[in-house]
């Protein structure tokens, strides 16, 4: 029996595809597919995959030509599979001449010529482009606007802004046509929105009621009673409203929670997140950046991500603590969060006007999780035992803080390919809430 083993991500499977598939199948008895995981596609920069990886299994498995289906989820595999399944041909596209010469070395590789004018990157090219409106002031956007280039089928169509300090000079001449929000929305199928949080409720409402799918910065509301209504309205609506935590979307972070999740380091008994950066203030206590958001809003939702990820919503306490910036008490320069659970205990800090170490530390029965400063933007942490012989790091491809994969999420949920988010409803509504507590001041003040 001759086994041919060929591979690929079969996104959008097509024409194309199929004929690559048949004619591997004509090479020998025995056809073996490696389907690329979602992961793998990630670390190797393809990020504009649009379908599961189920959904790309079953439309291989439907054609009837693979003998036997497995998954690549590792570089270095394909020599792993050769041996493993004893295979005599590897076979792939002839777009990828002289890539795997190396193989010849375990079985006879072959180059199959490609059909033309037929691939998945232009099957995607040419769906629809969403339109996305840019609202806010902060050095984000700029952030955001780049990181959309690498996703397919979005487009930015203006920006409503009230400050264009924090801009780049693409953006600022894009803020000089000064849309009105109204305006924007008239131009744009999608908001995304950065905007000061005293906004957010406002500016969603106005879109979700004009039809407008929206990307939101964290948090979406300043309290639950806003949040509830801002749902329920794109749910009525059949919207996407989704939370923009960046972090939740960094192929390590989600990673790190799975492996937490599998129990690596046995129990989780505790959590502790940083989040601090510093402001410029002025001689008279005053904070130079009028748009600056006050701390609990900027760092707040990250840090407080990864606890409700891992222990979920239903604490038990929360004891809040809260340092104001001198006569601003809408200001809070440095929050600590000390949550109880049934079987565990969490703390969060973040700060504008402090500055302390960014890492993360997650203690469990078996040993512990260290992701090192910065550690929202971590490609890399390490799992350490009681011997030191044991411990394990682990490293992944980190691609525009996470924002691509965000843009990316939104998209595919806009176009009905996810009904779900990295960040659940319940974990948003969690996050207003406690934001909503230090805004109407139901935390203990540091004086």
């Amino acid at each position: 029996m001759v086994k041919v083993i060929t591979y690929g991500t079969y996104d959008f499977l097509h024409e194309g595809h199929i004929r690559l598939l048949k004619r591997a199948k004509e090479l020998g008895d025995y056809l073996i597919v490696g389907i690329t995981a979602d992961g793998f596609d990630k670390a190797r920069g393809k990020i504009n995959v649009q379908q599961s990886l189920m959904e790309r299994i079953e439309a291989v498995k439907k054609t009837g030509l693979a003998n036997q289906i497995i998954i690549e989820e590792y570089d270095g595999q394909k020599i792993d599979d050769i041996k493993k399944y004893d295979v005599d041909i590897f076979t792939v596209g002839s777009d990828w001449i002289g890539k795997f010469d190396y193989l010849n070395e375990f079985c006879k590789v072959i180059y199959l010529d490609r059909t033309k004018g037929i691939s998945s990157s232009e099957i995607r090219a040419n769906k629809q482009i969403i339109r996305i409106g840019l609202v806010g002031e902060t050095s984000i956007l700029t952030k955001f606007k780049n990181e959309c280039k690498y996703v397919n089928g979005v487009s930015i169509s203006g920006i409503h802004t009230e400050s264009k300090v924090e801009l780049d000079d693409e953006l600022n001449q894009l803020a000089d046509s000064n849309l009105t929000l109204d305006e924007l929305l008239n131009i744009s199928d999608a908001l995304y929105i950065a905007s000061h949080p005293q906004k957010h409720y406002s500016q969603i409402k106005l879109a979700l009621e004009k039809g407008k799918h929206i990307l939101c910065e964290s948090p979406i509301a300043l309290n639950p009673n806003q949040f509830e209504t801002l749902i329920q309205l794109a749910i009525e609506k059949k919207l996407v409203l989704m939370d923009g935590i960046k972090t939740a979307y960094s192929l390590a972070f989600n990673r790190l929670i799975l492996l937490i999740k599998s129990g690596i380091i046995g129990d989780v008994i505790s959590i502790d997140t940083t989040c601090t950066s510093l402001i410029d203030i002025g001689p008279n206590g005053e904070y130079l950046k009028p748009h600056t958001w006050n701390t609990i809003c900027w760092w707040g939702p990250t840090a407080i991500l990864p606890i409700l990820d891992i222990f979920g919503t239903k604490f038990k306490s929360l004891q809040l603590s809260t340092k104001f910036l001198k006569d601003h008490t809408e200001f809070d320069l440095f929050t600590k969060g000390s949550f109880i659970y049934n079987n565990g205990v969490a703390s969060f800090k973040v700060g504008q006007g402090v500055k302390s170490e960014g890492e993360m530390i997650i203690s469990g029965t078996k040993g512990y999780i260290y992701v090192p400063a910065p550690w929202w933007k971590t490609d890399y942490f390490e799992v350490r035992y009681e011997n030191p012989t044991n411990n394990r790091r682990y490293f992944y491809q980190l691609e525009g803080e996470g924002i691509r994969y965000e843009i990316l999420s939104f998209i595919r949920q806009i176009d009905g390919f996810y009904s779900y988010s990295n960040i659940s409803t319940e974990i948003s509504r969690t996050i207003v809430s406690i934001i909503n507590n230090i805004v109407v001041g139901n935390n203990n003040i540091i004086n």
